[in-house]
């Protein structure tokens, strides 16, 4: 498989401490898991990755490009999606009104974008809701379920056609059904050609075998700067959370 990631001494710090890293990474084509308990720099690393974030030292290439450089190319040819703060949903408007405006958002200033009708809706939402209700233009956001949510994100994400897409919302569902229907969702989108990276917590083997999906699965640890100190790797004490707040790291976004 294709390698989409490259990262060498990746590295993020916040005034609070360090993020992420230092680390390094070989991420190929496919689905992929970066995982790691709460703090560990999860949502950091994967806008990082997408070129939305700034890292404080390292080397990383993603699709070939190398960043922070080469930041508005990985941007074109990646997607973001169940990232707090920056994706989320206003449950007030419909369907077709979010994906309307998502469609104008990434059209040319000039093009005229219509509402979507069942069938252009069902042409967007289908191939990423699977098997999950398809809801109808007119259908309020926040009458979806919680599964149904998070798909409409991701197709939301997906139609600028992305290489590649990074899925940070997993740890948020709850229920266990919705986590099924997105790991489904996830596969099916790796399998289509689009390169998927997902934040977790923790690995689930034995669920993703129940499921008949296979990601590659990384943890995020900081390497140590010495062969003795890297037995310990896992017990260095990470940031309390992302720097979301600290602006300077942010790199425009779409």
């Amino acid at each position: 498989m294709p390698t989409i990631v490259r990262a060498n001494d990746l590295a993020l710090a916040s005034k609070r401490g360090p993020v992420y890293g230092p680390i390094d990474l070989r991420l190929a084509d496919g689905l992929t898991v970066l995982h790691g308990p709460s703090g560990s720099g999860r949502t950091s690393l994967l806008l990082t990755l997408a070129g939305r974030m700034k890292p404080s030292t390292g080397t990383l290439e993603t699709l070939g490009d190398e960043l922070p450089r080469g930041a508005r190319r990985v941007q074109r040819r990646t997607a973001i999606a169940g990232f707090a703060g920056i994706d989320e949903l206003e449950e007030s408007v419909t369907v077709g009104a979010a994906v309307r405006e998502r469609a104008a958002w990434i059209s040319p200033w000039w093009a005229v974008v219509r509402r979507p009708d069942e069938a252009a809706l069902r042409g967007i939402l289908g191939p990423i809701f699977g098997e999950a209700p398809l809801p109808a233009p007119d259908t309020v956001i926040w009458e979806l379920d919680e599964a149904q949510t998070t798909l409409l994100r991701i197709a939301l994400a997906m139609m600028s056609e992305p290489r590649l897409l990074c899925f940070d919302g997993l740890d948020e569902l709850p229920s266990p059904a919705a986590r099924d229907a997105v790991w489904r969702s996830l596969d099916a989108i790796a399998r289509s050609g689009t390169a998927v990276v997902v934040s977790a917590s923790a690995p689930e083997p034995g669920r993703w075998a129940e499921l008949g999906i296979e990601p590659a699965a990384h943890p995020i640890l900081r390497r140590a700067a010495d062969p003795a100190a890297a037995a310990s790797n896992a017990s260095i004490p990470p940031a309390d959370a992302d720097p979301a707040d600290e602006l300077d790291v942010f790199l425009e976004h779409a």
